[in-house]
C-alpha cells in the first residue's frame, strides 16, 4: 500500500483560493477522483448559525470548486450535498454560513438528501461487507438506509479543524456521519467510535473516490462541534486518506491520534494510517509540527454536554437512553434547541463579534460584496477583506425568534412523530 500522504499549507485571505488549488494537488486528488464520475461535495453544517470554526466556511467551498474547475472537472457533474439532523436546519445553515451563495454563483446543483432522494438498504449496497461492521448491526438489527446516489460517486468531505464532545476531535471520518446515516443516527452515539469506522468501510465500498479538504483558518477548541472557543490558525489540510488527515489534525491540536478510539480502530483495521510517524507530509512541514495545545472537549463541558455524556455512557443511560428510540425522543431534540439556540448562542455573541473583527471574520462579514466572479480563476484570494462591522447590534430577540422556528421544525419533522403520522394515515385515522 502506498504511504499515506497529508498536504498542509499556511494560508491567508490574500492567497486562500490559490492555496486550496495547490493543496489539493499536493495531496494528489486527481489520482483518486476520476473526472468522469459525479462528485459530491459533502458540506459540513455543525450549526445552522454562523459560529467560527464550526461549519464549512464559504472560502473553503469556493476554493474547492474553483480547483475542480481549473483542473478540468465538469461542474455539471459536481454538486453540494447536505443531510438533515433533527436539531440542525440545513436550509437555514447554508444561508447563515454563506455556503448557498457560493453554490449559486458557480451554478452547481445543491442536493438535500432528505428531500426526495432515493435511499437503499446498506446490505444491498455493500453486500457481505456488512457482516464485518463493528457496531451498526447491533444498533440497526434490520439494517439501515443510505443514499442510493452515493453509489459510484466521488465524495469530497469539507470538515473543519475542531474538537467534539463525543469523539475528542472531529474531521473527515465524522463528516460521513452527516451524510450516510438517516435521521436516527443519534442511536449510534453510545458506540460512536465504532460507527465512524463502519462508515469508512461503507465509503470505501460505494464511492469511486474519497477525498477530504479540511479548513483550519478558524479552529475550534472545547465542547465542540458548537460551543467552542475559536482560534485563528491559518492552516488548511487535504488527503485521500481519511484516517491520516484526522490524525494529523488531531496532532496539531495537541492530541495523540492513536489515543483517540476511532482513529486507533481504523488504523488497526488497515482502513488508513493513524500514526503520524508513518504519514508523509506535503507542503509546509513546520505547520504539521505545530502543537496548539488545545484542552479538548472535557475540561469545559457545557451543561448539555455533561447531560449527553451521562445519558450515553453514565448513570442516566439505563433510565433515560431508551426514550431516544421511542416516540418520546423529541424531548431531547427540544432540549438541545432550547439550550444551544435559545440560550447558549445568544449569550455568547461576544465570541462571534470578536471573530468578525479578524481578517477571516471580516471576509465572512463582507462576503457577498467581495465575492470573486466564478470565471475569474486567476485571483489568488482577497487582498481587501473589508472593514469589521461598525457595530454588531444585540440580536437576542431575532435569535430567540429563529430558535422558536427551529424548535417547531425539529418537532414537526421528528422521525418518531413522522412514523406515527404515517401509521395513522395507513390506518385511515386522524393525522
Amino acid at each position: 500500500m502506498d504511504k499515506a500522504k497529508v498536504a498542509i499549507l499556511r494560508t491567508s485571505p490574500a492567497t486562500v483560493l490559490r492555496d486550496y488549488h495547490r493543496l489539493m494537488n499536493l495531496a494528489g486528488y486527481r489520482e483518486v477522483l476520476p473526472a468522469d464520475a459525479e462528485t459530491a461535495l459533502k458540506v459540513n453544517i455543525s450549526w445552522h448559525f454562523f459560529f467560527p470554526g464550526s461549519s464549512t466556511p464559504p472560502w473553503q467551498l469556493d476554493g474547492v470548486i474553483r480547483a475542480l474547475r481549473r483542473d478540468g472537472y465538469d461542474l455539471r457533474r459536481v454538486h453540494a450535498c447536505h443531510n438533515r439532523t433533527v436539531v440542525i436546519d440545513a436550509r437555514l445553515g447554508e444561508r447563515e454560513n454563506k455556503q448557498l451563495p457560493v453554490v449559486e454563483a458557480h451554478g452547481i446543483r445543491n442536493v438535500h438528501l432528505y428531500e426526495g432522494a432515493e435511499w437503499v438498504n446498506v446490505r444491498e449496497a455493500v453486500g457481505p461487507l456488512a457482516d464485518r461492521f463493528l457496531a451498526l448491526n447491533g444498533v440497526y438489527p434490520r439494517g439501515f438506509m443510505i443514499p442510493r446516489r452515493f453509489i459510484g460517486e466521488n465524495i469530497i468531505h469539507l470538515p473543519t479543524v475542531k474538537t467534539h464532545v463525543f469523539t475528542t476531535t472531529t474531521g473527515a471520518m465524522k463528516n460521513a456521519f452527516g451524510g450516510l446515516l438517516n435521521e436516527k443516527r443519534h442511536w449510534t452515539h453510545p458506540v460512536i467510535h465504532e460507527t465512524l469506522v463502519d462508515l469508512l468501510m461503507i465509503q470505501k465500498a460505494i464511492h469511486r473516490g474519497v477525498f477530504a479538504v479540511m479548513d483550519g483558518t478558524f479552529a475550534g477548541d472545547g465542547p465542540g462541534p458548537r460551543c467552542m472557543t475559536p482560534h485563528v490558525k491559518n492552516v488548511i489540510l487535504a488527503s485521500a486518506d481519511q484516517v491520516a488527515i484526522d490524525a494529523v489534525a488531531a496532532r496539531i491540536m495537541g492530541f495523540d491520534p492513536l489515543s483517540i478510539r476511532y482513529i486507533r480502530l481504523a488504523h488497526d483495521l488497515g482502513l488508513g494510517c493513524g500514526d503520524p510517524r508513518l504519514i508523509e507530509i506535503a507542503g509546509d512541514e513546520a505547520a504539521a509540527d505545530e502543537n496548539w495545545r488545545f484542552t479538548g472537549p472535557l475540561e469545559r463541558l457545557t451543561f448539555a454536554g455533561r447531560m449527553q455524556h451521562r445519558i450515553y455512557w453514565g448513570g442516566l443511560r439505563r433510565p433515560v437512553e431508551w426514550t431516544l428510540k421511542t416516540v418520546l425522543a423529541p424531548w431531547a431534540y427540544a432540549a438541545s434547541v432550547l439550550y444551544h439556540d435559545a440560550f447558549w448562542y445568544p449569550s455568547h455573541q461576544r465570541i462571534v463579534r470578536e471573530s468578525l473583527g479578524s481578517p477571516w471574520g471580516r471576509l465572512f462579514n463582507n462576503w457577498e460584496r467581495l465575492a470573486i466572479p466564478p470565471d475569474d480563476l486567476d485571483r489568488p484570494g482577497w487582498e481587501d477583506v473589508g472593514g469589521a462591522p461598525a457595530e454588531v447590534r444585540r440580536q437576542s430577540a431575532r435569535l430567540l425568534a429563529k430558535s422558536a422556528r427551529i424548535l417547531w421544525t425539529c418537532l414537526r419533522e421528528a422521525p418518531e412523530l413522522g412514523a406515527r403520522r404515517r401509521w395513522r394515515r395507513a390506518a385511515g385515522g386522524p393525522r
